[in-house]
Formats: C-alpha cells, structure tokens, sequence
C-alpha cells in the first residue's frame, strides 16, 4: 500500500469518526431558542454549528453530483405527475434515503471508500430539491396554459433559458429571508424538519438515535404498505381495484356524504401524508385550515351555487376553485405581508448586509455569524442577472415592455415573502395562489393581453417555489448545524441539471397542444391559469362582483388576525392562523381535514405521554412522508415507466 493511499485513507476514518462524534448524542434543535435576536442566533452557532458545520465535510462533489442525478431522474415523475393531476412531490426526503441507501451499497461493495456524512447528506438534498422541484413547476402550469392559449409550443432554447433565469431568482430571493423566518422566528417548515430527522435517524448510532431510526424506518414501511393497499392494488390486478383504500373510502363518502358534497370536495379521504404533516404544524394552524375549509366549501360553496346561477351547475374542486381563491390569495396576502411588517426589525438586520454593501461599509468581520451565512452581494446579483435576462426575454418573445418586467420581478419578491411564511407554517406553498395575484395585477396593467399576464405570473410562481424550497432545505441545515453559505452553493448547483432535465422532458411528454386537455394529461393546474388568464383578458370590469368581494373580505381577515395575535400575545394560541384560513380555500376541504387529524393525533399523543411523544412524534411523522413519498414515486414509475419512456426516448 502506497503512503499517499495511507494517507488517504486515514483521512477518510479522521473525517468519519468527527461525523460520528459530533452527532452522536445530538439533540435537533426543534423547539428553537428564546431570547433577543442576537441571542437566537449566538445559542444556535455555539450548541449547534460549532463541533458541527465547522469541522463535518458538507460541500463535495460527490455529494452534488449524487443530488444532481437523483433530483433530474425525480423530476420526470413530477412532470408527468403534474401534467395528469396539477401535483408535485416534494424530492427532499425521497433524495435524502435514496442517496444514503445507494451510497452505502456503495461503500460496501468498495466502490466508495467513505460513507458520506449527514451533512454531505443534506447537501444532496438541497441539490436533488433544485433539480427536481425548483425548475419543474412552472412548466405545468403556466407554459402549458401558453401553448393551450396559443396552440404551439415555445423555443426550446427560450424554454431553458426562462425556466433557469427564474430558478436563479427565486433561489437568491432566498437570501434575505433566510436569516429572518429560519434564524430569528424560527419558523417550523414541517418538510424541513422531517428532513433533518430522517438523515439524523440515518445517520444514527447511539441508542436513542438507533430507536429513533427503528421508529422512522417501521412508520416509513407502514407507509409504503398503506400507499399500495391505497393505490396500487389495481396495478397488480384490475380485480383487486375493488378492494382499494381509496375505492372503499370513496363508497364510504358516497354512501354518507352524497354526490353533491363530493363535488364541492367535501369527502373523505385516505393520505397518511398529509396526517403527518398536520402532526408537524399542530393544532393553531390545523384548526384554522379545518375550521376555512368549512367555512369555504361547506359555506361558501353552496352558496355560490345557489345565488349565483352560472355556478349552480358547477362541481368539482378546478370549477369552484375559480370562486374560493380570491379570498384566500388576499388573506394569505394581506397577513403575510403585514407579519413580515411587524417584524421589522428583523426584516432590517437580513437586509442590512446588502446595505452595508451599498453603502461600500466592510461590514462587521468579527462577526462569525455573518461569515457563514450567504452573503446579501449574491443576493443583489442573482437579483438584477434575473432580472435583466427575463426583460430582454419577455420582450423579444412576449412584446411585454421593460418596466413590466421590473413590477413583474418586485411583486414577485413582495409575494415569494408571503408564500415563504405560508410554507413555514402549513408546509404547502401557495404557488398557484401567488400567481393569481400577478395575473391580476397583470389583467390591469396589460389588459387583453394573456401572454405577458401569464409569463408575468410565471415568475412569481416560479421565484416563490424556488424561494420556500431553499428556505425548508436551510430548515434541515439550520437544525443539523449546517454551513447556510455551503447549502446555498449546492442549492444553485443543483439549477443547471435541473433546467436540463424538466425542460427536455416536458418538450418530449408535450410535443404539441394536442396533447393538453386530454385523458391523458389534463392538466389541471394549466386549466386554471389559462381560465384566469382569459377572464382577465377584458380587465378587471369582466370580474364579478363575488370575487371582487371575495377578495376585500379575505384580505380584512388576513389584517385582523395579525393585528389581534400582536395586541393580545397571551392569547394568541387562541386566535386563528389567517396563513391556515386562507390556505384552505385553495385546496380541497379533505386536506384541511387530513391536516385537522394529524394535529389530533400529534396533541393527544402529547399529552398521554409526553416523554414518548418527545421522543418518536417527530421520527414517525417523519417516516410516514418519507415512506409515502418513495412509495408513491414508484407507483407512478410502475404503472406509467414504459409510457414515460417511451414518449421520451420513442
């Protein structure tokens, strides 16, 4: 053996026993800190970065690389997904397992001479998550409303550069409100933190870890039996169908509920995914989801279809969407923005690096903080590159004029704000909400124009998916004691792949519009943005005046219940979340209802046996997204891979 292969490999078991060491008897920081913001911040880089983010490798190639081919393979799924039901999965944690399993096969069979570390993990992720979630979705939406709207499809080189341009903006959007929702308010961002405790759980030897992990990986497996018994019984046979999950839950719901309230989305419904999340939000948010989505579809609903005679023969949730989502766009609009108002102070110290750079001040470089969080300078780069890029862009190809670009790309960062916080809390990103705002602002500045309303609103739609993507990916880092600059790196890294890979595939699943519409794809999500689209078309004047109301009441609602929370701070358990109001009158009532159960669930456990509940309500909830999530990307692999294949590669 060669002294340089000693050498090598000494450093590899250096650098592994540091990960083993400084994770071993680690607590995630899930609770967060109390103090002053200075004081937030200083207990977090002393108890979690130090031994941590400053000494584990973090930032490899390897570890991109891996992220890089996992997120672009993920991404088919999320393209085809969203073409047929308007869906994405998230691929953080799916990434997360699929990585650590494939790079210890690795080690095993000595095709890698080191496991990778958790934070090499986590690195991954945020690079999977770029490449297969931030560049993919806007693709579904708003450029397949364009080619239904306009019959052809875009340029391909126009494709890839539009969809990377606001990759690049949502994800330095990021930057400033990094140090704010995560550092200083502590935000929850469930998805993030079922990240850290899947890669802890992974990573862990100690008894506690070994029992958290035992916890994930049974909850994880009783997942994935749950989505088969729910959803795939019909792929192994079409007799089985009957005796489906899903199949005996919808007899379930006729039977009781009826076809009328089916079609207003008040049904029941079997998705232990969202069960887990609403353990992770708990009982403030989910009550609030539950108590508007019955305010919404079992008030509202009927009635709109009952007063309002061209809605009295409308059913099904892309139908009456078209009437619930103004009012809880403006409430999560008007509350997010006034939040974020009220924090101030906060808001001031995540921009005062950019100021300081403006200002030609060095900063403060004893402070360790600053020299390891991203740096506001890329901020103000990714920013004005974007920005310049998607005007010249929209121009050439849209005839939209500069200075609608320049509002196009502000209001996106006003709105990527609002859908951070509603992410944070609710673990769901409003991205079709935000980008309903823009089109509306749109059907005002440009109106008759449903080309520049749609592409406008294709970046903030785009800027906020990459924006609370990056932000539940730094969630993960932040409790591991990650390095937030070195995520951010893998972050971006993960864009250019990505772009690749979602663009290429969607050209080839949508070759033409013809294809749009269909069986096949329906398309829901670019249903709904073209209908707006064309509704605005005419200006504001063509809008009834139920949704203009709609939109006054919500967004009163969504100032009221900040300013109550802020006036009475001992009560504020008690008054509702107005993200969790507005967010459920924009999706189907069973989701406010999985949410509502979940928190049940997570609550009673709390209180039966804390010390337990400690312990395993975070690794089980944990494991059921993740064991749900890799069961459902195979489902969707198993009954349409070939399909898949063959549209791609003839």
């Amino acid at each position: 053996m060669s002294t340089d292969h000693r050498a090598t490999e000494s450093t590899a078991q250096r650098d592994a026993a540091v990960s083993h060491d400084a994770y071993e008897n680690y607590e995630l920081p899930i609770e967060g800190f109390k103090g002053t913001a200075d004081e937030i911040e200083r207990q977090w880089y002393d108890k979690c970065y130090v031994g941590r983010g400053d000494t584990v490798k973090q930032l490899t190639w390897r570890a991109v690389i891996m992220g890089s081919l996992l997120g672009g393979v993920l991404s088919l799924t999320n393209i085809y997904i969203g073409l047929k039901a308007g869906w994405g999965f998230g691929v953080a944690i799916t990434a997360c397992i699929l990585s650590y399993a494939i790079w210890t096969g690795f080690y095993k069979m000595r095709l890698a001479k080191t496991q990778m570390t958790i934070l090499e993990n986590n690195c991954m992720q945020s690079t999977a998550s770029a490449a297969g979630y931030s560049t993919g979705g806007t693709l579904v939406s708003a450029f397949a409303a364009y080619i239904m709207l306009n019959g052809q499809t875009l340029p391909l080189g126009l494709m890839l550069a539009w969809v990377f341009f606001i990759a690049v903006l949502g994800v330095t959007m990021a930057v400033p409100m990094k140090r704010q929702m995560i550092n200083i308010e502590q935000l929850r961002f469930p998805s993030g933190i079922a990240a850290a405790e899947t890669l802890r759980a992974l990573h862990a030897t100690g008894e506690k870890g070994m029992r958290a992990a035992k916890a994930l990986g049974i909850a994880g497996l009783l997942a994935m039996v749950s989505a088969v018994l729910t959803d795939g019984l019909r792929l192994i046979s079409t007799r089985l169908e009957a005796f489906q999950l899903s199949t005996l839950v919808g007899r379930f719901s006729s039977s009781t509920l009826g076809e009328a309230w089916i079609g207003r989305t008040v049904t029941f419904a079997w998705d232990p995914i969202f069960i887990a999340a609403g353990m992770f939000v708990g009982m403030r948010v989910a009550i609030s989801m539950f108590v508007g989505s019955i305010l919404c579809w079992m008030i509202f609903i009927p009635w709109v279809q009952s007063s309002i005679p061209e809605a009295s023969q409308l059913t099904g949730f892309r139908s009456l969407v078209q009437w619930t989502l103004w009012a809880g766009t403006a409430c999560m609009v008007t509350s997010g923005i006034l939040s974020v108002f009220f924090q101030w102070r906060s808001a001031l110290r995540a921009f005062q690096g950019l100021g300081d750079m403006l200002m030609k001040r060095t900063g403060t470089r004893d402070d360790k903080l600053t020299a390891i969080e991203t740096p506001s300078s890329w901020f103000l780069i990714g920013q004005i590159v974007s920005l310049v890029a998607l005007a010249i862009l929209g121009h050439m190809t849209f005839d939209m004029p500069y200075w609608q670009s320049f509002i196009a790309v502000i209001l996106s960062f006003a709105l990527a704000l609002v859908a951070c916080r509603v992410t944070g809390e609710t673990d769901t990103t409003p991205v079709g909400a935000m980008g309903k705002i823009t089109q509306l602002t749109f059907g005002a500045l440009s109106p008759g124009n449903m080309n520049v309303n749609l592409m406008a609103a294709n970046i903030t739609a785009g800027a906020a998916t990459s924006s609370a993507d990056l932000l539940t990916d730094l969630k993960s880092g932040y409790l591991l004691g990650a390095n937030p600059r070195k995520q951010f790196i893998a972050q971006f890294a993960g864009i250019f792949l990505g772009t690749l890979v979602t663009v290429a595939a969607f050209r080839m699943l949508v070759p033409d519009a013809s294809v749009l519409g269909t069986d096949q794809f329906p398309a829901p999500a670019a249903q709904t943005w073209k209908g707006v689209a064309e509704a605005l078309a005419t200006g504001l004047s063509t809008m009834h005046p139920v949704k203009i109301w709609s939109m006054v009441i919500g967004g009163l609602i969504g100032i009221l219940l900040p300013i109550l929370s802020r006036l009475f701070p001992n009560q504020q358990n008690w008054i509702p979340s107005a993200a969790g109001i507005g967010l459920a009158w924009v999706f189907q009532w069973f989701y406010g209802f999985l949410f509502f159960v979940g928190a049940l669930i997570g609550y009673a456990w709390q209180k039966k046996n804390p010390k337990q509940s400690e312990e395993f309500l975070f690794p089980v909830a944990s494991g059921i997204v993740a064991g749900g999530a890799i069961m459902g990307v195979i489902l969707v692999f198993w009954e349409n891979g070939r399909e898949m294949l063959k549209q791609i590669f003839g």
